[in-house]
Protein backbone atom coordinates (compact mmCIF):
# COMPACT_ATOMS: atom_id res chain seq x y z
CA UNK A 1 0.00 0.00 0.00
CA UNK A 2 1.27 3.47 -0.89
CA UNK A 3 2.46 5.68 1.94
CA UNK A 4 1.19 9.28 1.61
CA UNK A 5 2.75 12.07 3.66
CA UNK A 6 2.39 15.84 3.76
CA UNK A 7 5.12 17.81 5.47
CA UNK A 8 7.12 21.01 5.42
CA UNK A 9 9.52 21.09 2.47
CA UNK A 10 12.83 22.77 1.80
CA UNK A 11 12.59 24.70 -1.48
CA UNK A 12 16.30 24.02 -2.06
CA UNK A 13 15.69 20.25 -2.44
CA UNK A 14 16.13 19.18 -6.06
CA UNK A 15 12.70 17.56 -6.48
CA UNK A 16 10.99 20.53 -4.83
CA UNK A 17 12.82 22.98 -7.10
CA UNK A 18 11.82 20.89 -10.11
CA UNK A 19 8.10 20.83 -9.24
CA UNK A 20 8.16 24.54 -8.37
CA UNK A 21 9.81 25.26 -11.73
CA UNK A 22 6.88 23.50 -13.46
CA UNK A 23 4.51 25.61 -11.36
CA UNK A 24 6.27 28.84 -12.32
CA UNK A 25 6.45 27.85 -15.99
CA UNK A 26 2.68 27.22 -15.96
CA UNK A 27 2.03 30.54 -14.22
CA UNK A 28 4.34 32.46 -16.55
CA UNK A 29 2.78 30.95 -19.68
CA UNK A 30 -0.72 31.93 -18.54
CA UNK A 31 -0.16 35.22 -16.69
CA UNK A 32 1.43 38.60 -17.21
CA UNK A 33 5.03 38.76 -15.91
CA UNK A 34 4.17 41.28 -13.19
CA UNK A 35 1.46 38.95 -11.87
CA UNK A 36 3.80 36.01 -11.19
CA UNK A 37 5.37 36.40 -7.76
CA UNK A 38 7.67 34.26 -5.65
CA UNK A 39 7.39 34.83 -1.90
CA UNK A 40 10.14 33.37 0.27
CA UNK A 41 8.23 34.12 3.51
CA UNK A 42 5.75 31.27 3.21
CA UNK A 43 5.71 27.80 4.75
CA UNK A 44 6.02 25.31 1.89
CA UNK A 45 4.42 21.87 2.17
CA UNK A 46 4.82 18.85 -0.08
CA UNK A 47 2.64 15.81 -0.73
CA UNK A 48 4.78 12.70 -1.13
CA UNK A 49 3.71 9.19 -2.06
CA UNK A 50 6.33 6.59 -1.19
CA UNK A 51 8.82 9.46 -0.98
CA UNK A 52 8.07 10.87 -4.44
CA UNK A 53 6.99 14.53 -4.46
CA UNK A 54 3.63 14.86 -6.26
CA UNK A 55 2.29 18.23 -5.10
CA UNK A 56 3.28 21.40 -3.32
CA UNK A 57 1.33 24.11 -1.60
CA UNK A 58 2.25 26.96 0.68
CA UNK A 59 0.63 28.96 3.43
CA UNK A 60 1.42 32.62 4.03
CA UNK A 61 0.06 34.47 7.04
CA UNK A 62 -1.42 37.85 6.15
CA UNK A 63 -3.15 40.10 8.66
CA UNK A 64 -4.10 38.71 12.04
CA UNK A 65 -6.41 35.77 11.55
CA UNK A 66 -6.01 35.58 7.76
CA UNK A 67 -3.80 33.35 5.58
CA UNK A 68 -3.25 32.91 1.87
CA UNK A 69 -2.76 29.64 0.03
CA UNK A 70 0.22 30.05 -2.30
CA UNK A 71 2.00 28.04 -4.98
CA UNK A 72 -0.49 25.19 -5.21
CA UNK A 73 0.74 22.77 -7.87
CA UNK A 74 0.13 19.08 -8.54
CA UNK A 75 2.32 17.06 -10.90
CA UNK A 76 0.56 16.67 -14.23
CA UNK A 77 0.64 12.86 -14.12
CA UNK A 78 -1.50 12.74 -10.94
CA UNK A 79 -3.95 15.59 -11.55
CA UNK A 80 -7.56 14.61 -10.99
CA UNK A 81 -6.68 11.93 -8.41
CA UNK A 82 -7.59 13.94 -5.29
CA UNK A 83 -4.05 14.93 -4.30
CA UNK A 84 -4.73 18.64 -4.90
CA UNK A 85 -7.82 18.48 -2.67
CA UNK A 86 -5.84 16.65 -0.01
CA UNK A 87 -3.25 19.44 -0.10
CA UNK A 88 -5.91 22.19 0.12
CA UNK A 89 -7.55 20.41 3.07
CA UNK A 90 -4.16 20.06 4.78
CA UNK A 91 -3.31 23.75 4.34
CA UNK A 92 -6.72 24.81 5.64
CA UNK A 93 -6.17 22.46 8.59
CA UNK A 94 -2.79 24.06 9.32
CA UNK A 95 -4.42 27.51 9.22
CA UNK A 96 -7.16 26.29 11.55
CA UNK A 97 -4.56 24.83 13.90
CA UNK A 98 -2.79 28.19 13.96
CA UNK A 99 -6.02 29.83 15.11
CA UNK A 100 -6.70 31.63 11.84
CA UNK A 101 -10.25 32.47 10.79
CA UNK A 102 -9.95 32.99 7.04
CA UNK A 103 -7.98 31.49 4.17
CA UNK A 104 -7.90 33.16 0.75
CA UNK A 105 -6.34 32.45 -2.62
CA UNK A 106 -5.54 34.38 -5.77
CA UNK A 107 -5.48 32.44 -9.03
CA UNK A 108 -5.80 33.20 -12.70
CA UNK A 109 -8.97 33.89 -14.67
CA UNK A 110 -7.64 32.31 -17.86
CA UNK A 111 -8.88 28.93 -19.07
CA UNK A 112 -5.76 27.15 -17.83
CA UNK A 113 -6.85 27.97 -14.25
CA UNK A 114 -10.42 26.57 -14.51
CA UNK A 115 -9.43 23.29 -12.81
CA UNK A 116 -7.82 25.21 -9.93
CA UNK A 117 -10.84 27.45 -9.43
CA UNK A 118 -13.13 24.40 -9.53
CA UNK A 119 -10.97 22.68 -6.91
CA UNK A 120 -11.16 25.66 -4.56
CA UNK A 121 -14.90 26.00 -5.10
CA UNK A 122 -15.44 22.31 -4.25
CA UNK A 123 -13.36 22.88 -1.09
CA UNK A 124 -15.79 25.62 0.00
CA UNK A 125 -14.02 28.75 -1.24
CA UNK A 126 -16.20 31.50 -2.69
CA UNK A 127 -15.39 34.59 -4.78
CA UNK A 128 -14.19 37.67 -2.92
CA UNK A 129 -12.41 40.91 -3.65
CA UNK A 130 -8.66 41.49 -3.58
CA UNK A 131 -6.96 40.90 -0.23
CA UNK A 132 -3.55 41.60 1.23
CA UNK A 133 -1.39 43.52 -1.24
CA UNK A 134 -3.38 42.45 -4.30
CA UNK A 135 -5.10 44.96 -6.54
CA UNK A 136 -8.05 44.33 -8.85
CA UNK A 137 -6.98 42.72 -12.12
CA UNK A 138 -8.95 41.11 -14.93
CA UNK A 139 -6.38 38.30 -14.80
CA UNK A 140 -6.92 37.49 -11.11
CA UNK A 141 -9.69 35.54 -9.43
CA UNK A 142 -9.88 35.95 -5.65
CA UNK A 143 -11.54 33.35 -3.42
CA UNK A 144 -11.89 32.98 0.33
CA UNK A 145 -13.01 30.50 2.98
CA UNK A 146 -14.09 31.33 6.52
CA UNK A 147 -12.86 28.73 9.02
CA UNK A 148 -13.44 28.06 12.66
CA UNK A 149 -10.17 27.91 14.61
CA UNK A 150 -9.33 24.61 16.27
CA UNK A 151 -9.77 25.38 19.94
CA UNK A 152 -7.89 22.24 20.98
CA UNK A 153 -4.57 22.94 19.29
CA UNK A 154 -2.00 25.65 19.48
CA UNK A 155 0.29 26.22 16.53
CA UNK A 156 0.92 23.82 13.64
Amino acid sequence: MAKDEIGVEDPRREDVRELLSHHLAHARSNSLPEEVQVDPTVTLFGFRRDGKLLAVGALRQLADGHAELKSMHTAEAVRGTGIGRTMVDHLVGVARGRGLRQVSIETGTQGAFVPARSLYERAGFSPCGPFGDYRPSPNSAFMTLAIEPDSLSGSA
